[in-house]
């Protein structure tokens, strides 16, 4: 390739960007997969739930991935941040944090979220590792285990329940008053879910791995895993500063092939989908590289 222009940018180079390419790649495009090195599951130990890959790092998932990816060789990889976005009468024009400029045809947002747990001392450390939001990502590793969930209202209920299919040891712990209907009380209760009200005051752990609740009164709860649902915002501001429009849980919004309601911007994986797996986020950036290929090709016809 001997300029900066490419028929595809792909923004993200984890899990679903890759598989972009690779799809992409495979369809004879030339493909810029723009990087940053800064994914939201830096911390996550193993991997899970990804047939031929379960337990494996999520870093060796991704260097393997880039690895295959590159063999393509209309298939570039830059290493850094896009902090600009403009468009172009052919396509987009992207601008990256060293300065250089790149041209695409089509975009594809593969950014992730970037969540924002609360802030208790000790918890962003243990985030991925022992503080988690998925029970199917890492449930079957802490079965059994003295859990808990932090959370409260229907929300907090609906993840309480939802745990409980992995443990009997489970407490939800609401972090000050409950705001949980005498319904939901009830149902906890049937299933033996005790719920405390006192507010949290920090986490303690050793590398990353919980040993303690501990509560602003003094008292506190041992506990080997807690899992919260921890509030996000878009790791890339781009999508929306080209005008992709946000659903009201906060994701982009895509049409069946994957397309924003902006002509030619896709998007893919976490950014797009409750569904955070690293399984779920390769499928999705497949679909996408291919439904962009075809449009593609279908439009030179």
């Amino acid at each position: 390739m001997e300029n900066n222009s490419f028929d595809v940018i792909i923004i993200g180079g984890s899990y679903s960007g890759l598989a972009a390419g690779m799809s992409l790649g495979r369809a004879l495009k030339r493909v810029l997969i723009i990087d940053s090195g800064w994914p939201c599951n830096r911390q996550t130990p193993y991997s899970h739930n990804f047939l031929t890959r379960d337990g494996e790092t999520p870093g060796s998932i991704a260097l393997l991935g880039k690895e295959q990816v590159l063999r393509y060789d209309t298939v570039r990889f830059f290493n850094g941040e896009a902090v600009e976005g403009t468009r172009m009468s052919d396509g987009f024009e992207i601008k990256a944090a060293s300065g250089e400029v790149f041209r695409g045809h089509r975009l594809v947002f593969a950014t992730g979220i970037r969540d924002m747990p609360p802030a208790i001392g000790g918890l962003a450390e243990c985030w991925g590792i022992s503080v988690l939001h998925c029970p199917y990502c890492h449930g079957y590793e802490v079965r059994g285990e003295v859990t808990g969930v932090l959370g409260n209202g229907e929300a907090g209920f609906e993840t309480a329940i939802l745990i409980s299919n992995w443990t009997t040891y489970l407490t939800l712990f609401t972090n000050g008053p409950s705001t949980l209907s005498a319904e939901n009380v009830q149902s906890l209760g049937r299933r033996g879910i005790a719920i405390v009200e006192k507010e949290v005051a920090r986490i303690g752990h050793t590398k990353g791995h919980l040993e303690r609740l501990a509560f602003k009164d003094g008292s506190g709860v041992t506990l080997s895993a807690l899992y919260t649902r921890a509030p996000f915002e878009q790791h890339c501001k781009l999508p929306e500063a080209l005008g992709c429009e946000l659903t009201e849980e906060g994701y982009i919004k895509t049409d069946a092939l994957n397309e924003t309601t902006v002509n030619g911007v896709y998007a893919c994986g976490d950014n797009v989908s409750r569904m955070r797996t690293v399984a779920n986020a390769a499928a999705m950036g497949t679909v996408t590289g291919i439904m962009v290929s075809r449009k593609m090709i279908f439009e030179n016809i």
